[in-house]
């Protein structure tokens, strides 16, 4: 491969990196609401360039291995957790994005990198405060829930039918899934946690 070709090449797959991580939701929030301080935004920036440094330098990377480094970069400079499911996500296609560049597989690289972009969803966090009000002092009683909302750019699908601008909502996981009810929560704050049957 020439050197300029061999350089376009690195461009493009540094790009689909970035192009992956902007349409994160994870880091979306993360980056929206200061997780990681007044220079968040500079953090995701320096995000992209470190996942795609991080793949340089260790070609035969194994998927969990990817997927530890993102958690660790998110806890380290966002102070976030991410469980919502994503990070295996996110790896597998960071790292099917490297293999695409290890065989020089430009136009499956630029494919993508396209796909993810017309994918992208705007994601929106939003602390909303509970039905329950007291006469106490509300600053130290107040509950908050995080009302996550995501919107696609107008973007086409693959079928070429427009999206009418929602991305789909992750569904709660099943009848077992984890809901707070009203009695749980005790006149000081404290939520009883009750095991599942």
């Amino acid at each position: 491969m020439m050197a300029g070709a061999a350089e376009d090449l690195r461009a493009l797959f540094g790009t689909a990196v970035r192009e992956a991580l902007e349409a994160w939701p994870a880091l979306q929030i993360a980056v929206d609401n200061g997780f990681g301080g007044v220079h968040s935004q500079e953090k995701a920036e320096w995000l992209g360039g470190a996942v795609e440094e991080y793949f340089f330098r260790n070609a035969d990377l194994e998927l969990d291995e990817v997927e530890d480094f993102l958690g660790e970069l998110m806890m380290n400079e966002f102070d976030t957790v991410v469980e919502d499911g994503s990070l295996p996500q996110v790896s597998q296609q960071l790292q099917t994005m490297f293999h695409h560049f290890q065989r020089g597989d430009r136009a499956a690289l630029k494919e993508m990198a396209s796909l993810i972009t017309q994918r992208k969803c705007k994601v929106r966090a939003t602390a909303q405060p509970t039905a329950r009000e007291t006469d106490e002092d509300d600053d130290a009683n107040s509950v908050e829930e995080m009302e996550v909302a995501a919107t696609n750019d107008g973007a086409a699908t693959n079928d070429g039918a427009a999206t009418d601008g929602v991305c789909p909502q992750p569904e709660p996981s099943g009848p077992d899934s984890q809901t707070i009810k009203e009695e749980d929560i005790v006149e000081d704050g404290w939520t009883i946690v009750r095991r599942k049957k």
